[in-house]
């Protein structure tokens, strides 16, 4: 998806998808304060990868040199459990191996461990934990799929 494109639809997904983070993760994630405007510069500096129609998943792919960061990955409500986390991972694998990176990584919080077990189940380990500024503990966990 270009930067130029109308980003309401995606920004709407990654919001509802978030949402269910609200109360559970500490801190708050920074994508509340994200506006569709954010997300074209976003789009702009990186690869928004949208499945559709809906849209049903998007995720951001960015070029680390070393990696291909994969963030803000969301899946509809309606479209969890089919595999489309899956799918949408398998892409990002085959970009990295297009860019010709050794790998991907992404982060996820602490509190999500749902999240750490389907990432395990798709081939990432944890490598690093990390705290936000302000925080003398972990909140987020650096994960690594290995080409």
């Amino acid at each position: 998806m270009g930067p130029d494109e109308d980003m309401t639809p995606v920004h709407t997904l990654l919001t509802a998808a978030f949402a269910s983070m609200d109360g559970i993760i500490d801190p708050p994630s920074s994508l509340g304060r994200m506006t569709p405007a954010d997300l074209a510069a976003e789009a702009q500096a990186s690869e928004l990868w949208v499945l559709e129609p809906g849209p049903v998943a998007c995720m951001i792919l960015t070029d680390k040199g070393d990696t291909l960061y994969l963030g803000k990955l969301a899946v509809a409500a309606s479209h969890r459990g089919q595999g489309v986390s899956r799918v949408m991972i398998d892409h990002a694998v085959a970009r990295a191996r297009a860019l010709g990176r050794p790998s991907v990584t992404l982060q996820t919080r602490v509190e999500l461990t749902a999240n750490h077990a389907a990432f395990r189940a798709m081939g990432f380990a944890e490598i690093a934990r990390t705290a936000h500024p302000g925080y003398d503990r972990p909140t987020s966990i650096t994960y690594r799929r290995r080409l």
